[in-house]
């Protein structure tokens, strides 16, 4: 099948998007718009600032020939008239579009000084703002970490391999891992002295550091904030139906129930108000069915629900360890796990392949799969086509 008078504009570059837009690219006319020039591997952002890896890669080898780059922000989404109007005054006109923006790191506002003196980690100017604060800091200045999720886990261990003093405050060290994942990434953080602060909120930012909640102060050079992620505020700015994050509200389809012409992939959408996990794990899967969304409805076929499921969580405890910890296909934990340096080629073979698959859908279109979940079978309530 091949159609050429269709119109597609993918708004984002990122793991969903790419994925999009190589499925698609044979069957319409594609156009990519992301405002940085080069894919970003969100996945290494903590190894840039650690500076052991550039984070980025050239589109030419992750996204289809055929597919046009647009090097440029969308300021809105007008539904009605089926057009993106770009930061530099432009406008796309598509048949379909694609919103697959991402997300953000976020530092709360409600946390004094949090804004002024943290560093997030979440998007790619964050992590390069935060390498060129650090190489203006000695390695024996005391770093804290505000968050002890997947990225505050791999910042702090990445910041200690590299001989940083590392404090890392969290309510609960690794919420989304079994207990015996967490037991493993605990001792791989006691072996780098990492000084781990549990149970403990930050009440308040610093030059100099931290207050904590119930008032101790813990010294740091530099704050790095990784408690949190939020999306880009497009969606709701359009007029779009979002969730009370912001993310793009769908159907089973990934239809967003605003608009039939508008699909939704990645970080920022939502099927059902009930989203996936944030991470390139969901965002490939999600990328491809979305195009088949697409694909279906010029085929004039029904489109399938989406279903994927998921396999574990990837986490690097800098160069020399990481752990992988298995997951049921609805992303809870399970007790098994893989640790130390097998931990680390399993977490890096992992990144190498996000990049590979994406090429391979460049290549032949319609190749990538991913397995199922046979927990999540709804049965899609597809929008007519207007």
């Amino acid at each position: 099948m091949t159609q050429h008078n269709t119109d597609v504009v993918v708004i984002g570059g990122g793991y969903a998007g790419v994925m999009a837009a190589n499925r698609l690219a044979p069957h319409a006319n594609v156009t990519l718009v992301n405002p940085r020039p080069a894919f970003v591997e969100r996945i290494r952002l903590h190894q840039l600032v650690a500076g052991n890896d550039d984070a980025v890669a050239d589109y030419a080898a992750v996204l289809a020939g055929s597919v046009r780059l647009v090097v440029d922000g969308a300021e809105r989404i007008d539904a009605a008239t089926r057009t993106v109007t770009l930061s530099s005054g432009d406008r796309l006109r598509y048949d379909y579009l694609i919103y697959a923006v991402g997300s953000t790191g976020t530092v709360p506002a409600a946390v004094p000084g949090a804004a002024e003196f943290s560093y997030p980690i979440g998007e790619l100017e964050q992590a390069q703002r935060l390498a060129t604060r650090l190489a203006d800091v000695p390695v024996s200045a005391p770093l804290v970490v505000v968050g002890g999720g997947l990225t505050g886990i791999e910042a702090a261990t990445e910041f200690a391999e590299a001989g940083r003093p590392v404090t890392l405050v969290t309510d609960v060290l690794g919420p989304s891992l079994a207990d015996s994942g967490r037991r493993s990434i605990a001792k791989r953080l006691r072996k780098l002295a990492v000084t781990v602060i549990e149970g403990s909120a930050v009440a308040e930012v610093r030059a100099d550091g931290v207050v904590l909640g119930d008032g101790r102060e813990v010294a740091a050079a530099v704050t790095v904030w990784t408690a949190g992620f939020g999306v880009p505020g497009l969606a709701a700015a359009s007029g779009l139906s979002t969730d009370r994050l912001g993310r793009l509200l769908t159907d089973e389809t990934l239809t967003s129930i605003s608009d039939p012409r508008i699909l939704g992939a990645g970080d920022a959408v939502s099927p059902s108000d009930a989203p996936w996990r944030m991470s390139c794990q969901a965002a490939l899967p999600l990328g491809a069915q979305a195009a088949n969304t697409v694909l279906a409805r010029l085929a004039g076929e029904d489109p399938a629900a989406v279903n994927h499921a998921m396999a574990g969580q990837c986490i690097s405890l800098g160069r020399k360890a990481g752990t992988f910890q298995f997951a049921n296909v609805d992303d809870t934990p399970r007790r098994w796990y893989i640790g130390g340096r097998t931990g680390a080629l399993v977490k890096e073979q992992v990144c190498r392949y996000t990049l590979k698959w994406m090429r391979g859908e460049a290549d032949k279109p319609g190749s990538y799969t991913w397995k199922k979940n046979p927990r999540r079978g709804q049965v899609a309530v597809a929008m007519p086509v207007r």
